[in-house]
């Protein structure tokens, strides 16, 4: 990898190195991009099939159809354990407790190949992708000294990788959050743009959520704030996996407890399937209190919007709804009666209250 002259010549390197080690036909590195919920392949090497590419352009998978790359990584390392690799078969079984996942189960299936064995790569405490390694059918399955073998190759890929982490570091810290690895606000920023832009040319639908977690402060007050950012981390891992649900999908932390998913081209009806969904997955969440979450979507009646601020006033006013009436699913802008909608007229409500105490302040007893 070191003497590889470009960062995705070093990624087809450990792919190569990995297959070649391991007696495999194939190999692949992939990236879980969190802020679009995906695992996207960065290379494929060795046999490859119908569809295949060694340098795939948009190659990607949604990382709720492979949750255990989130959800088992949590599990075990909540649990004191390693991540360590494991093996999928083309008959549904193989050695290790995150065994049969459908998906990959099917894939193998589908592609002519026995079996695979899948390492986790790791880089600063956090899940960053995985190395996969596949055999042809009737080739032997792999058992579990591969897996401890693969593991061991997944460290040293990552170490890797790490170089290649540091030149990306600085276009990933203009638009990433560094605590959860979600976009950031500026990333919204200009996706939102870009989307309003399609909506007043294509007409195309654009549906932001904007998301409250509950019970941060509490958190940080009686637990620490080390604990609080382990809730917000998780919580980024919810939101990444519902987001994996709309194809497309952005997701962020805004700041602080504040986070917002967008959505581009779906129907507002299936954004709000998903953020009910969030809901109800936050609401299952060790410490939290679960979410407040408010919609607001070209595709309802909400009146012209035209700028990405309004759309924000709209969310937040609906969100701000949901918070208050400590509701269990999303409010959404523009369902409750058309221009007399009560988020609509609170988003509109020009912001007279500093006015207000100033002249309160001014009375004399």
């Amino acid at each position: 990898m070191a003497a590889a002259p470009t960062p995705r010549d070093s990624v087809g390197a450990a792919a190569e190195s990995a297959r070649r080690a391991l007696d495999g036909t194939f190999a692949a590195v992939s990236v879980w991009e969190r802020e679009r919920g995906r695992l996207r392949v960065l290379v494929n090497a060795g046999e490859l099939m119908p569809g295949e590419e060694p340098l795939p352009e948009d190659e990607s998978y949604p990382v709720h159809d492979f949750p255990e790359i989130a959800e088992f990584l949590h599990e075990r390392w909540a649990a004191g354990g390693e991540p360590h690799a494991w093996v999928e078969t083309a008959e549904g079984t193989g050695p290790g407790p995150a065994s049969y996942c459908h998906q990959r189960v099917a894939a193998l299936r589908r592609r002519g190949r026995g079996s695979c064995v899948v390492a986790p790569l790791v880089l600063h405490g956090r899940a960053w992708g995985e190395l996969y390694v596949a055999r042809a059918a009737g080739s032997p399955v792999f058992d579990r000294g591969d897996t401890d073998f693969a593991t061991v190759l997944a460290s040293v890929a990552a170490a890797g990788l790490a170089q290649i982490e540091r030149l990306e570091e600085a276009r990933r810290l203009a638009f990433t959050d560094p605590l959860t690895g979600l976009g950031n606000r500026r990333a919204v920023d200009i996706r939102l743009d870009e989307a309003l832009e399609a909506y007043r040319e294509h007409g195309t639908v654009v549906t932001l959520v904007v998301c409250d977690l509950n019970g941060l402060k509490r958190v940080n007050d009686t637990l620490g704030h080390a604990v609080g950012d382990r809730l917000l981390e998780r919580f980024g891992t919810v939101l990444s996996l519902c987001g994996a649900m709309l194809p497309g999908a952005l997701v962020a932390r805004l700041g602080g407890d504040e986070f917002c998913l967008l959505g581009v081209g779906p129907p507002a009806d299936e954004v709000v399937r998903v953020a009910d969904e969030l809901c109800r997955r936050a609401a299952e969440l060790e410490m939290g209190e679960g979410v407040a979450c408010g919609i607001a979507s070209t595709g309802d009646p909400i009146g012209p919007v035209a700028s990405a601020r309004r759309l924000f006033r709209l969310a937040g006013a609906a969100q701000y709804r949901a918070k208050a009436a400590r509701s269990l699913k999303p409010v959404v802008a523009g369902r409750e009666g058309g221009p007399d909608d009560p988020v609509i007229r609170l988003a509109d409500t020009p912001a007279d209250r500093p006015r207000e105490r100033r002249r309160f302040r001014g009375r004399r007893p």
